[in-house]
């Protein structure tokens, strides 16, 4: 499903020059759980957004699903985005003015899907979500297990083939940080691929590889011996 050939990133600022990524080069299968681990600015989340399309490389290669993506202006990548890949983010990134429901209805009212086939997807995701009964609060109203669970949603409800997630219990307490990291573990043996940012060895313990990133470098990768 992904290959890198290659990968750099550099940010300037100003006369400070800061290279992110040094020629990564790594391979994610379809229906794999890879977590990326490494400590604090070795360039995990910068990775992690130039597979969600989110940002570019300065150099080297992006195949996703055997399209080099590199190539494509923003408005294609987008829609590719959007067709395929679901996101979780440590902070929820929920619409605080928005509801449950209308959180996680958002990503198909993008897709153009027509209301009646919205409303049925949204209840399924609901459902399966077990947060029936907090559909038609606000975030706020939540706590943060309740809103992760709502991220989780929302990610997974147009039926994406891959969800990245950085960090998605680094802002919860053990108890509901699992709970997710079993959502997410479910939806993979369903069959999506998911890709992880995380400093949490509880967390990549439910991965089945593990890719380690040091000043930018792939420095070694290894199946889950916790498997």
């Amino acid at each position: 499903m992904i290959v890198t050939k290659g990968l750099k990133k550099i940010f300037n600022s100003g006369d400070v020059e800061t290279i992110a990524l040094r020629n990564v080069s790594i391979e994610v299968e379809q229906g794999d759980f890879v977590a990326v681990m490494g400590p604090s600015g070795c360039g995990k989340t910068t990775l992690l957004n130039i597979l969600g399309l989110i940002d570019n490389a300065n150099a080297g290669e992006y195949y996703f699903k055997g399209q080099e993506v590199s190539t494509l202006n923003d408005k294609e990548k987008a829609i590719l985005r959007k067709k395929n890949i679901g996101f979780v983010f440590q902070n929820f990134n929920l619409i605080d003015e928005l509801t449950v429901r209308e959180n996680i209805e958002l990503p198909l009212i993008y897709l153009g899907w027509k209301k009646k086939d919205r409303i049925k997807r949204v209840n399924e995701v609901i459902e399966r979500m077990e947060i029936s009964h907090r559909k038609d609060l606000f975030p706020v109203q939540l706590s943060g297990g309740q809103q992760q669970r709502v991220a989780v949603a929302r990610a997974v409800v147009a039926k994406p083939s891959l969800i990245l997630a950085d960090e998605p219990t680094g802002n919860l307490d053990s108890m509901h940080g699992e709970e997710v990291m079993n959502l997410l573990n479910e939806l993979n043996k369903e069959g999506t691929t998911i890709v992880m940012v995380t400093h949490s060895r509880r967390d990549a313990s439910y991965s089945r590889r593990i890719i380690h990133l040091f000043d930018g470098q792939v420095i070694n990768e290894n199946l889950n011996k916790f498997i």
